[in-house]
């Protein structure tokens, strides 16, 4: 794993050094912490009745224009964190008795998240890790978090690197996710509930985006066809065009019929998981970034 200097944690390689300047995903040496979280708006599996122990990092590799998170995946706000006071947080989540620890978009500040994770090991931390992530990511980070994730829950946002470059700026997404939702399924090829409760394993998330049910479907059987049932599919419906920025063109939310048509196929498709109702689709369900702690 590189350190940030000549940054090249992402498939970004942008080469910054970090330590004076900021990177393509706007993050520095710190890691920059928005919130942290009782997050009880995951998966079930994730939060449980107990909560999700989220920690939400600002700054993004991607540049999706409707992120609903977009108060913090554009901007390099919060307060910065050393792995030791990362670590400290981890311990402390476990301590409110949250189901597990949940990076929200670490990537950016994995040389300091993996350190942190492993001194948080060495001290007791012992409920499972969920490395959430937007999906774009090398093969070389899953290695190097592989001793220390339990959950993986990627997005696959799209099957067509045009759409990708239209909505997140990444051409070449497609085949990165693929690859790095690849290397999470072998580290972990079944998923594994116990209590409710997500242990192991994978959750691939796709938000259904409005007039793209193409692309969607390309998508449910590219899940289908390479992971089938060694994955949770989680299908989501919960596109807000209030967060979208004035170039997206993504301006209603998705239909019933849209949503029905894919959930339809991905029954047909035999994948298991999560779905999400109409009444999904507000931004009740972002958090409120302005106070760092909320538990």
């Amino acid at each position: 794993m590189t350190d940030y200097e000549n940054c090249t944690i992402c498939p970004r390689e942008c080469g910054v050094n970090r330590h004076i300047s900021r990177g393509y995903c706007g993050g520095g040496d710190k890691a920059l912490v928005a919130k942290i979280m009782r997050h009880r708006f995951e998966e079930p599996c994730i939060s449980g009745d107990r909560g999700s122990g989220g920690v939400f990092f600002s700054c993004c590799n991607l540049r999706c224009n409707y992120c609903q998170n977009r108060d913090i995946s554009r901007s390099a706000v919060g307060t910065g964190m050393t792995a030791e006071e990362l670590c400290a947080e981890f311990l402390a989540l476990q301590e409110a008795g949250v189901h597990n620890i949940n990076l929200v978009t670490a990537t950016p500040y994995l040389p300091t998240v993996i350190p942190a994770l492993e001194e948080g090991k060495r001290r007791g931390l012992n409920i499972p890790v969920v490395y959430n992530t937007g999906g774009y990511e090398k093969t070389e980070a899953i290695a190097a978090l592989a001793p220390l994730v339990d959950v993986w829950l990627p997005d696959l946002k799209y099957a067509e690197p045009a759409l990708a470059a239209k909505y997140s700026a990444a051409p070449d997404y497609p085949e990165v996710a693929v690859a790095a939702i690849d290397e999470m399924v072998k580290l972990c090829p079944r998923p594994i509930i116990k209590d409710g409760i997500m242990k192991r394993g994978v959750i691939v998330r796709h938000l259904v985006l409005p007039g793209h049910g193409d692309d969607s479907a390309r998508v449910l059987r590219t899940v289908a066809e390479r992971w089938g049932k060694s994955v949770l599919l989680s299908l989501m419906r919960q596109y807000t065009p209030e967060f979208a920025a004035a170039e997206c063109d993504l301006t209603r939310r998705v239909t019933s019929l849209e949503y029905k048509r894919l959930l339809t196929l991905a029954r047909e498709l035999g994948l298991n998981g999560y779905f999400q109702d109409a009444d999904s689709a507000t931004s009740a369900y972002t958090p409120d970034f302005s106070k760092l702690r909320e538990l």
